[in-house]
């Protein structure tokens, strides 16, 4: 059945952020699928509760409490997958994020922390996860990207900048790693996760926000998890290289943060 090609029986896989949002409902849905998980935040409580989701998969959850910020302490996670597991499918670099802030408010070191969260910590563990997926025979890494890295709105200039580095990175990891790893990203659009609760948890923000956009809704993080479902698993298996946007249609930036002209 084609609904067999969405699933990964007997795979493992490393989920960055996964304490929340995104990265929890991507990690769920693979357990789901069928694979065993290593997660990895900032907070041990958080990790306790999708740790329990998964095992009520009946699949079996690695919590792995880090500062995911440092590009080791990323790439740290692929051994933990080995160790625990004793191989490595899949790693979804869910991790990163930054505060909007104006472009001549924006420093040099202020835009390098927003690319080696966004990208530097995504290249560690892509590359030290390597040696593990071809020894299990190939695997597939998903980053997630943003509508902002392909979009223009005011105060992003770090983040878009960094997260579009990422979409790049990702056309280019691809074509070193073929045929065996494939990488493909996900370019996320305005999604119901803590990252926008002052905009969900107003009603005019979020009729602004919701209107501005084509499907007239604010994404789901199980949206999210179900497009990084596919790029990982067989269903995706002749997709390489290609950064899907997932983003409710969005061509233009779906919240104006009020920045004045200068």
């Amino acid at each position: 059945m084609i609904l067999d090609r969405f699933r990964v029986p007997g795979k493992v896989a490393v989920v960055t952020g996964s304490g929340r949002g995104i990265g929890a409902a991507a990690a769920v849905a693979l357990a789901e699928a069928g694979a065993d998980v290593v997660i990895s935040s900032r907070t041990a409580a958080d990790l306790d509760e999708i740790a329990a989701r998964i095992s009520a998969t009946g699949r079996t959850a690695h919590a792995v409490t880090a500062d995911l910020s440092d590009p080791e302490a990323a790439a740290g996670l692929a051994n933990e997958a080995v160790e625990t597991f004793g191989r490595l499918d899949i790693v979804v670099n869910n991790v990163g994020g930054t505060y909007p802030r104006p472009l001549l408010e924006t420093t040099t070191e202020f835009l390098e922390e927003a690319f080696r969260f966004n990208v530097s910590t995504a290249h560690a563990l892509t590359t030290a996860a390597v040696p593990a997926m071809l020894a299990a025979g190939g695997g597939a890494v998903v980053n997630v990207s943003s509508v902002m890295g392909r979009i223009a709105g005011r105060g992003f200039a770090a983040y878009g900048t960094a997260k579009a580095a990422l979409a790049h990175y990702t056309r280019l990891a691809a074509r070193d790693l073929a045929p065996r790893i494939r990488v493909n990203a996900v370019a996320v659009g305005s999604v119901a996760t803590s990252a926008l609760e002052i905009v969900v948890s107003n009603a005019e923000l979020k009729a602004k926000m919701e209107s501005a956009t084509p499907l007239q809704r604010i994404g789901e993080a199980e949206d999210i998890a179900a497009t990084v479902l596919y790029l990982a698993s067989p269903a995706g298996a002749y997709v390489t290289g290609k950064v899907l946007e997932a983003d409710g249609g969005s061509q233009e930036p779906n919240l104006d943060l009020g920045l004045p002209d200068l």
